[in-house]
């Protein structure tokens, strides 16, 4: 059962997929907002109003508050219908656009609802077709639709003719309604967003950050943020499913949508296909996100080995070779961040941007994704070593999260688990994790504002287990800086003998048509197409 607000099971044989609102009521709705611009979705311009099921849009902006009108809808008893999709053409040659009205809130089914903005890529050879693709992003905060348009070639060419290809912008992302706090514009930087502690080790600023962001999404969030969460994600999967007159899907999904899909297959297991996880976190229903940032410190520690070797080998060009040995890297990057940590670098490309502690780190975990990543990392540390260079300030630094993303990493990672309060001890376990963990500086075990999250409707998390069809497939880099090995072994111990797991054995995170790895790509294809798995966890060589 989802709730007990007079709704059936998730299952979605009745009320789920509804598309008519059988209620004549007007309702506030904070955070609903039309951020967009009307007419058709294309390229980066989206008509991203909220719409009531079966009613045209009936709202006024007043000071960020969109009001909505709903409709007569059918009477009790009646059999909703599943949501109708629109298709046009998107900007992307062979792609076509569409909204998917979903319910704000699932307990409540005829109530107000929101728009997601999805895409498809048809098969182009019917006599291949055997059923529809969902590509699920990353995140929390990934686009679809954007993953769909970067990855559909690769999959075309991978997969044949053997799949329409979909995908979806999350609720709050893209072209989907938005969802929004209110924050701060100090507030957006990437670096500052995340809980990096200062020097040595102080969270004061931090712990104030952290409470003036919770409070600013409980104040102006309303429904729209306190909707975010892995299980209404995993449920607009399914009704996008409904829509699509798909009895059964079959997934590749990515890092956080990992984890989405994975609450799908656990909830609605019955609707799935053939289902590959690429890049799994820890699926532990009791930390949830808490558990992938505890997790970062190791990961990158493994991962930073690979830079390491590379950054010392002598076959690095000029001034990217850092030192003569690996251990030496890793000392000279910890010694370079926490003498940032001090004394920032003004020297950047950037005018009122320094480079620091922070932003080196953040710039760290972020590049060690990808080997093609190395070459800019080398430079940059080259360059913030040299008082006479000006540093490159990265662009996630200069063009910072926009408040509506910024809701939405906030919003699920809060909304999906309780988190510890402000006087759990964090400045302790900050204190531990940098003497143990050097290069992430005490990120993982920092305050956030989780901490002071206020979300009194929170729903009870989804425990994945080994009920449920024996259809899925998992790919997991050996050395992964995001989602570590480790965490994706828990993942396939909780599922059991419903999933068989392919470690690629090298470094970087988000493995199939990612890395590179001839036999990882091969096992997942074969799959995909033929539904063939191997008999028993495999390793492919890097």
């Amino acid at each position: 059962m989802i709730g007990t607000r007079g709704t059936t099971d998730d299952h979605g044989t009745t009320d789920n997929h509804g598309a008519n609102d059988n209620r004549s009521s007007s309702r506030d709705r904070n955070g609903l907002r039309d951020h967009g611009t009307s007419g058709r979705r294309g390229g980066g311009r989206a008509h991203t109003a909220l719409l009531l099921s079966g009613a045209t849009l009936a709202s006024a902006v007043l000071t960020g508050t969109a009001t909505v009108q709903a409709a007569p809808g059918p009477g009790p008893g009646a059999r909703a219908q599943p949501p109708a999709l629109s298709w046009t053409p998107c900007h992307q040659p062979g792609q076509e656009c569409a909204y998917l009205t979903v319910p704000v809130d699932y307990r409540e089914p005829h109530g107000p609802t929101m728009r997601l903005a999805v895409s498809r890529i048809l098969s182009t050879s019917p006599g291949e077709r055997r059923g529809t693709l969902m590509a699920v992003p990353g995140g929390p905060g990934g686009s679809g639709v954007k993953r769909l348009t970067d990855k559909g070639p690769a999959l075309r060419a991978q997969l044949g003719g053997a799949y329409d290809l979909v995908a979806l912008d999350p609720r709050g992302v893209g072209g989907s309604s938005k969802a929004a706090c209110g924050l701060d514009a100090k507030d957006l930087r990437v670096d500052k967003l995340r809980s990096w502690p200062g020097a040595d080790g102080d969270i004061s600023e931090n712990a104030a950050r952290s409470r003036r962001i919770a409070e600013a999404c409980a104040r102006n969030g309303g429904d729209a943020v306190r909707s975010l969460s892995s299980l209404n994600q995993a449920r607009d999967l399914d009704r996008f499913r409904a829509a699509l007159g798909e009895e059964k899907v079959s997934f590749w999904s990515t890092s956080y949508g990992a984890y989405v899909t994975a609450i799908y297959a656990q909830r609605f297991g019955h609707r799935t296909d053939r289902v590959v996880l690429d890049s799994s976190g820890d699926p532990d229903h009791r930390r949830v996100a808490r558990g992938w940032l505890a997790n970062g410190g190791p990961a990158v520690e493994l991962r930073f080995a690979d830079f390491a070797a590379w950054a010392a080998d002598p076959a690095r060009g000029p001034g990217l070779r850092l030192a003569e040995r690996p251990e030496e890297v890793r000392s000279l990057v910890i010694a370079l961040a926490e003498r940032l940590d001090r004394v920032p670098k003004t020297r950047t490309d950037t005018e009122g941007i320094a480079l620091d502690g922070a932003i080196l780190r953040n710039t760290l975990l972020r590049m060690l994704s990808s080997d093609s990543e190395f070459p800019a990392l080398a430079g940059l540390i080259r360059d913030a070593r040299d008082p006479k260079a000006v540093v490159a300030i990265p662009g996630d630094v200069k063009q910072p999260l926009s408040d509506q993303d910024a809701a939405v990493w906030v919003g699920v990672i809060c909304n999906d688990v309780n988190w510890p309060g402000p006087g759990a001890g964090y400045p302790r376990a900050v204190a531990e994790d940098r003497a143990r963990y050097p290069l992430t500086g005490g990120l993982p075990a920092n305050i956030t504002p989780c901490a002071f999250w206020k979300n009194a409707d929170r729903e009870k998390t989804v425990r994945i287990t080994g009920e449920g069809p024996s259809n899925i497939l998992m790919i997991q880099a050996r050395r992964d800086p995001a989602t570590p090995h480790f965490g994706a072994v828990r993942m396939r111990q909780a599922l059991g003998d419903r999933a068989r797991m392919v470690t690629v054995e090298r470094g970087g995170h988000g493995v199939y048509l990612g890395v590179g790895n001839p036999c990882g790509d091969a096992v997942v294809t074969a799959f995909l197409k033929t539904g063939e798995r191997p008999e028993g966890d495999i390793s492919c060589g890097g």
